[in-house]
């Protein structure tokens, strides 16, 4: 879908809002009519990227039909789409050399959870690690999680090709987006691309936009984000980002 060209200009939009809250101040509503003026041209801005994303060219094809571990036996990344022509995977770093998996991931699948019956009414999708597959299925046990397809990439390279993960060595999140054709190609649609090296200054890493509810949520507070709090996976002990 591509916006019309003929929009209405956001400012005047933002006026027409009825929006009144009791004993807000002309202050207050003067700087909340201005922001909600930006927040409609970031829905906008969303909404251009979101086309300019769906018209990329075709994307690499898929140099093999990965086996991945699933709880009911090996299954093919072509059999992980379903009856759905595209595949949403999210690599957990959840790998065998972690005592436990990354706080900042099972923060962000305990809400994909919750999405996953919906989301796979549109598309396929798959959580990978490179943990054996019980344990992922135990850890999810535990966390309560019910809906998430979970499968282990221990025995191929789709970590390697795909999360950017040496063999030996630590494990990275990723989420990644793939296409299959009629006649059953598989290609690379997609896949989170920012990190470190795109960061902007006094951020963390973070994509555009940002796919964690927590962080959305946060963004409506006076606080914001903060710089020093991040998800654990227990508020027992400590944790941080990415600790195991």
């Amino acid at each position: 879908m591509t916006l019309p060209t003929d929009l209405v200009p956001a400012a005047e939009l933002a006026a027409r809002s009825p929006s009144r809250f009791p004993n807000e101040s002309a202050d207050y509503r003067r700087a909340r009519t201005a922001l909600l003026a930006e927040e409609i041209e970031l829905r906008r801005h969303i909404e251009r990227v979101a086309a300019q994303r769906r018209a990329l060219p075709p994307g690499g094809a898929v140099p093999e039909d990965y086996v991945f571990e699933g709880e009911q036996g090996p299954v093919r990344l072509s059999q992980l789409f379903g009856r759905h022509d595209t595949l949403i995977t999210y690599h957990w770093m959840f790998g065998p050399q972690r005592e436990q998996p990354c706080p900042m991931c099972t923060s962000l699948l305990s809400a994909l959870d919750g999405e996953a019956p919906d989301l796979m009414q549109r598309v396929g999708l798959a959580v990978i690690a490179r943990s054996p597959v019980a344990r992922m299925a135990d850890f999810a046990r535990q966390r309560g999680w019910r809906h998430l397809p979970l499968v282990s990439a221990g025995g191929n390279r789709f970590s390697q090709h795909y999360a950017h993960e040496a063999p030996e060595g630590g494990d990275n999140a990723a989420i990644n987006v793939f296409v299959r054709d009629a006649a059953g190609a598989v290609r690379h649609f997609w896949a989170a691309e920012m990190g470190f090296e795109t960061a902007d200054p006094g951020q963390d890493p973070r994509d555009a936009p940002d796919l964690m509810p927590l962080w959305n949520l946060l963004d409506l507070t006076p606080g914001g984000r903060g710089t020093d709090w991040y998800p654990q996976l227990s508020y027992d002990r400590p944790g941080g980002c990415c600790g195991g």
